[in-house]
């Protein structure tokens, strides 16, 4: 979808078309940008920038609030539109997702021809605009997506993948983060060509894991299926204050609070969690984490506050001011699925059992 959030707040509100619209913080205030409209975004607005400075870039920008309810609905409109046409479907995020219709009997079998038409039932039925990318692998279906936003559909054909990605600056590769393509710059990698004349054990030496994935994508090489039942890897809360916080008790309650939130979001989703990281943003923008893995699986509050007083001795709180804390779980697992030693037990009875993943 395109620029998503703010084209529902757009949608929704006929004043705001065609006017700068941020999604999410105030004008001076502590905030962030969530989302913001292609309007904004041509003064150089995005996603995750602060508020102050999003103020300062475009003054007549309209800041509203996040509205979640209304982008999730939306969500729920566009996935019934796409299970129209397969079950094969991963979800990215709220307005992104993966599809596979390599079996779908709609529209002649053309992958490009489906894309076209979920795309038009997105205008009628729900009044915005999606993009699409299609080809045969999940690699290039992203970047395909990427390549003619707003309302935009690109196909890349197998015969045309080489040429492709042969021009393609290294930071238009899905998986090519900031760091990482400033590292590829200083060793001359700056296009798919560049990378494609290296060897997999020499990027691998440089690159570490990632070394192999850089060899197969800059070969047009993609074998990961679409997984339609693919567990999130993590689940966190963050506040962001108006006030910077210095004193630890304020901050231990802060947290607490946000470990409720949590909580609830586990046993909402029936999930277990081993891994409990702490975010900090200092009032220099400075920003860390910390993590705690547990023994076992858990899921109340209580159990994650009783790491924090852990997590809060290695952090600076308490002597530098901070204008934003957060925590995540991961490691998750459904609470319903069987240990290793039960599955251990059950194999050595001869039974044989299906578990999800």
């Amino acid at each position: 979808m395109d620029a998503f959030y703010a084209s529902v707040e757009q949608r929704d509100n006929p004043e705001l078309r065609g006017k700068p619209v941020i999604v999410g913080g105030q004008p001076n205030s502590r905030g962030v940008v969530a989302a913001c409209s292609y309007e904004a975004r041509k003064f150089g607005i995005h996603s995750a920038m602060p508020s102050s400075r999003a103020y300062r870039l475009c003054p007549d920008a309209v800041f509203v609030k996040v509205r979640f309810d209304a982008y999730r609905e939306a969500s729920r409109q566009l996935h019934e539109i796409f299970h129209e046409y397969t079950e094969m479907i991963e979800p990215l995020s709220l307005d992104e997702a993966f599809l596979d219709v390599t079996d779908c009997e709609q529209c002649q079998g053309s992958a490009t021809l489906i894309a076209k038409e979920i795309r038009q039932k997105v205008k009628d039925r729900m009044n915005l605009v999606a993009s699409a990318g299609v080809s045969y692998n999940k690699f290039l279906a992203k970047i395909a997506s990427d390549m003619d936003k707003p309302d935009g559909l690109y196909v890349i054909r197998p015969e045309q993948a080489e040429g492709f990605i042969t021009t393609l600056p290294v930071r238009k590769f899905h998986g090519v983060g900031k760091v990482t393509e400033q590292k590829m710059h200083k060793h001359g990698i700056l296009t798919g060509a560049d990378m494609r004349s290296w060897s997999e054990a020499d990027l691998s030496k440089t690159f570490g894991k990632s070394g192999g994935y850089y060899y197969r994508i800059a070969r047009g090489l993609d074998d990961r299926p679409v997984r339609s039942n693919r567990i999130r890897k993590s689940i966190g809360k963050e506040n962001t204050f108006g006030t910077d916080l210095t004193d630890l008790e304020e901050i231990r309650q802060k947290l607490g609070g946000i470990a409720d939130q949590i909580a609830e979001l586990l046993k909402k989703r029936e999930v277990l969690a081993k891994t409990l990281t702490l975010k900090v943003k200092y009032s220099d923008f400075t920003q860390i984490t910390r993590a705690h893995s547990y023994k076992s699986y858990i899921q109340s509050a209580d159990e994650m506050t009783q790491a924090v007083p852990e997590l809060l001795e290695k952090t600076e709180l308490g002597q530098r001011p901070c204008r934003l804390l957060g925590l995540s779980v991961s490691n998750l697992k459904n609470q319903n699925e069987k240990t290793d030693e039960a599955k251990e037990g059950e194999q050595e009875e001869g039974r044989t059992f299906d578990f999800w993943e």
